[in-house]
């Protein structure tokens, strides 16, 4: 499971490496830590069928009776599909999360927070969740008024060998070829879920590990 990501590179890095024109990128700025219910950029693609980068709200609503809505921001390869929470944005409304880090924690009280990334040219190369979209209208507190906005959410799977020692559940799955980009965004719903794997542990490297509010926000 993943909660906390980053985003550190420049909307033209971004764009370029993505193949987005400039003036359908909506600017942004870096991020260096972004939790549930944060704005963050998203590539889809437009109804005119060309790439556009825009800004959504991280984490489906799960409306629940009685209390305020809940954030839910992976959805599990194992659901996406039979799932009606889940299974028809991914048929239907597919897109790319930008990201440089993602965070997982180790232990209790207080836990240890480790940051991984892809090894590579860079000090953080870019890679790319597999997510779904959908516009949301309805409330965002208890009893609150409706509001309406663009949320996503992306695949998690079974974690590789460098994830489970720190969290042995889960981990994103990261995308960081053009080809898959173009198969997640436009390729049949067999084709996509086919891309649903763990990244394979001699790729990725753990960047980042601290405990304290500082060493989690400087990702």
């Amino acid at each position: 499971m993943c909660n906390l990501y980053s985003m550190t590179s420049s909307r033209d890095e971004v764009r370029r490496w993505m193949g987005v024109a400039d003036n359908r990128t909506t600017n942004f700025k870096p991020m260096t830590a972004i939790f549930p219910g944060f704005d963050a950029p998203v590539i889809r693609q437009a109804k005119d069928g060309a790439r556009e980068l825009v800004v959504m709200s991280w984490g489906f609503v799960l409306l629940q009776e009685g209390k305020a809505p809940k954030r839910v921001t992976n959805v599990r390869d194992d659901t996406i599909l039979t799932s009606s929470f889940w299974k028809s944005s991914f048929a239907e409304r597919r897109c790319l999360v930008p990201a440089s880090s993602y965070c997982e924690p180790k232990g209790e009280k207080p836990a240890v927070w480790h940051w991984f990334a892809l090894k590579g040219s860079g000090e953080r190369p870019l890679f790319a969740f597999p997510g779904i979209w959908r516009n949301y209208t309805g409330p965002m507190k208890k009893d609150g008024n409706n509001i309406s906005l663009d949320v996503y959410a992306f695949m998690t799977t079974g974690p590789n060998e460098l994830t489970a020692s720190i969290n042995p559940e889960r981990m994103p799955v990261l995308l960081t070829r053009a080809e898959d980009f173009e198969t997640w965004l436009n390729g049949s719903a067999k084709d996509a879920f086919a891309l649903a794997r763990r990244l394979p542990a001699e790729f990725m490297r753990i960047v980042q590990s601290g405990s304290e509010r500082k060493d989690i926000f400087i990702a």
